[in-house]
């Protein structure tokens, strides 16, 4: 057991029951495949197809023929090393950073080399390299919600470019010199119209993820503030905010009310409670707080449990009262 991989020795390419060394070395060992070699390859090219262009001044036929055949070399592999990482499932993080740093690098070396050599226009150059920026860009800023697919479209417009792109390297004249000009003025118009495109699909990308995330945190935060609520009262000495999970492992603090909504009564409703509650006297209306029913004496309690007349110097007056009163009707009586 050396924690060496299994495939180094003709096995399975399982790694040894060793431990991290194993895994190490089956990690290191799966950067080298074929598609990443031809991914370096391409991205070696660059520098050498700008020095073989650029040759004598850049107008020798002969040396641009040569960059003529590095630069089709580099796009032949841009096509093999794709299909064989997904082919093979030979995808690793260093070929998805890689390859589209080749493309756009091998692509905009020959844009370049070209308007500075004059033979194309540099707002050709300009348009072409600003979509493919804005659109890498553009690809990182949705990551996050899901990947946009290359479409038809932007495998047409990939072709074009790089058809249009070596017919410039060539040293063309006659008719082939005004192919190549057709050839350009389709990729341009394939470079504009894939890249709008792009940017709606983005767009509606972004929206379905961030409403998804919306969705998921309201059912999180609501089932959190059911829990709460059960437990201490949402809105009465209960949890104020719930911490609910977001996504990339985030937590955000949501208001208990933001997700418990309260329960708002019928019009009306109120004072028909407050009137069934209310004490009525014999002769049919209601009676003001503190008043005792008809029949009742002071003091007895109301709607409530309130007494009727405060404890204190006012109840002692009304007691005192309320007794002279009787003494009174009782001499009466015995004068009688």
């Amino acid at each position: 057991m050396t924690g060496v991989p299994a495939s180094a020795a003709g096995g399975t390419g399982r790694p040894a029951p060793g431990g991290k060394l194993g895994a190490a070395a089956v990690n290191q060992a799966s950067l080298w495949n074929i598609a990443n070699i031809l991914t370096m390859i391409r991205l070696v090219l660059v520098p050498g197809f700008v020095l073989l262009l650029l040759q004598d001044g850049g107008y020798d036929p002969a040396w641009r023929a040569w960059a003529w055949a590095a630069f089709a070399v580099a796009m032949i592999t841009d096509v093999f090393d794709g299909h064989l990482a997904r082919t093979y499932n030979l995808v690793t993080d260093f070929g998805k950073i890689a390859d589209p740093i080749a493309d756009k690098a091998i692509m905009a070396a020959g844009l370049i080399c070209l308007s500075w050599l004059g033979d194309l226009p540099w707002w050709v150059t300009g348009v072409i390299l600003f979509r493919e920026l804005g659109i890498t860009l553009m690809r990182f800023w949705v990551i996050r919600h899901g990947v946009i697919p290359a479409s038809r479209g932007g495998k047409l417009k990939t072709l074009a470019q790089g058809t249009a792109v070596g017919m410039y390297v060539l040293a063309l004249t006659g008719p082939l010199a005004t192919l190549r000009w057709w050839v350009m003025a389709l990729a341009v118009v394939l470079t504009v119209v894939t890249g709008l495109d792009y940017v709606r699909e983005a767009v509606v990308l972004r929206r379905r993820g961030l409403a998804a995330e919306k969705a998921a945190l309201l059912a999180v935060a609501g089932e959190v503030a059911g829990g709460a609520g059960a437990a201490g009262g949402v809105g009465s000495g209960g949890a104020t905010e719930v911490v609910v999970p977001v996504a990339g492992g985030v937590e955000a603090a949501v208001p208990v009310a933001e997700v418990a909504e309260p329960v708002v009564p019928a019009p009306g409703a109120l004072e028909a409670a407050a009137s069934a509650e209310s004490p009525v006297s014999a002769t049919g209306g209601t009676l003001e707080p503190g008043a005792a029913p008809v029949g009742g004496t002071a003091g007895a309690p109301v709607a409530g449990g309130a007494p009727s007349v405060a404890d204190g110097p006012a109840a002692e007056d009304a007691g005192a009262d309320s007794a002279t009163g009787s003494a009174t009707g009782s001499a009466s009586g015995s004068t009688r």
